[in-house]
């Protein structure tokens, strides 16, 4: 099979990224990754600022395209196309990184394509690990949780997903409640450590309904009634008061995840696949106490576990940058009229999870 050179970019929320992938589909090599994060730019706001992070990708996209080449060993006549984000996510990030993909292809002529910022996490086992069709995803981010059959690059069967909080958001906002830094999942995840899991009685929502959607708006609404409680009760909360509150609160995440795992591998491994396989991608597959969760799960359904390293967990281009090669062996291109877009859905085929409007449907 043609082996390509894919020059990758991601801007889709707070971290600007650029990577060159060499390969084909199912064996590719990462030859450089580049990833400017933006926390200190926002530390203070408590989340991400839309128009912040939109400024910064701007400043930072060249430069970090520049670094990735270098760090490849590359130049741009050395490529045969540019992938690049094109949603879903802050509409500004995305707008930056689409106009500055359009320009390098202007200028050398290079393939454009748009990837679907989901994708890239889906396909990243075939990238690590050159897992076969079909396998199942976990995908597990701050924005984003959804159960997925990946049967093609372009082929996302959706069994389940969050109905309104994704897990990364409720970590943030959990690590907002309890006067934590940001980003809220390994804050929480640190604090975690020094706690007992079994000292509140947290829920485990939708564990009582069929099926494999999720949701996590509740738990942390828990967490919220019962850090309220304790600051009646002593004025305040102690340093074990607010340990215990995160290893409650990730345990009851853990054991949502790892039920609702185990319903989607039922479902997957109906079809008979040769070498079952689940994986986790997103960066609350960061999380040592959810991966552990989700391991044994699949253990006892006899599937393989993958988790990719901790690099490609979080926002990066060098899953753009593969998904773009994908898409290229297919003959996938865009034009120069490819859209930034704030919602694009893997599963064309299925029912919207967060409702509709003028933009179209948000998962």
């Amino acid at each position: 099979m043609m082996t390509v050179t894919v020059l990758g970019l991601e801007s889709s929320c707070d971290d600007t990224a650029a990577a060159v992938v060499r390969g084909n589909a199912g064996r590719a090599r990462i030859l450089s990754s580049v990833v400017h994060g933006q926390d200190a730019l926002h530390a203070g706001y408590g989340g991400v600022v839309p128009e912040i992070a939109a400024r910064a990708h701007a400043e930072k996209l060249d430069l970090c395209v520049t670094q990735a080449l270098a760090e490849a060993g590359v130049t741009l006549g050395d490529l045969d196309a540019v992938a690049v984000t094109a949603g879903p996510g802050l509409i500004g990030g995305v707008l930056a990184g689409v106009m500055c993909a359009k320009g390098i292809c202007a200028a050398t002529g290079l393939p454009l394509i748009g990837v679907n910022h989901l994708a890239g996490h889906a396909l990243t086992p075939r990238l690590t690990d050159g897992v076969a069709w079909p396998y199942l995803v976990l995908l597990v981010s701050g924005g984003h949780c959804q159960f997925l059959i990946v049967q093609g690059h372009d082929d996302f069967t959706r069994l389940g997903g969050t109905i309104d909080d994704a897990p990364g958001e409720a970590f943030d906002k959990v690590a907002r409640l309890l006067g934590l830094p940001q980003p809220g999942g390994p804050a929480v995840e640190s604090e975690a450590r020094k706690g007992d899991p079994a000292r509140f009685a947290f829920p485990r929502p939708l564990l009582d309904r069929p099926g494999c959607d999720l949701s996590f708006s509740g738990l942390k609404t828990a967490l919220l009634r019962q850090r309220d409680l304790i600051v009646r009760e002593k004025s305040g909360i102690t340093r074990q008061d607010r340990a215990d509150l995160c290893a409650g609160f990730q345990q009851a995440v853990a054991d949502v995840l790892a039920e609702k795992s185990r319903r989607a591998l039922a479902r997957y491994t109906a079809l008979a696949p040769a070498a079952p396989v689940m994986a986790v991608a997103g960066g609350v597959a960061a999380n040592g106490v959810i991966r552990a969760a989700l391991k044994e799960t699949c253990a006892a359904a006899g599937v393989e576990c993958l988790a990719p390293p901790l690099a490609l967990c979080t926002d990066n281009a060098a899953m753009i940058a593969y998904a773009g090669i994908e898409r290229h062996l297919a003959g996938a291109h865009d034009d120069m009229t490819l859209s930034a877009r704030p919602r694009w859905p893997l599963d064309g085929r299925a029912p919207p999870m967060l409702g509709s409007g003028r933009k179209g449907a948000r998962a």
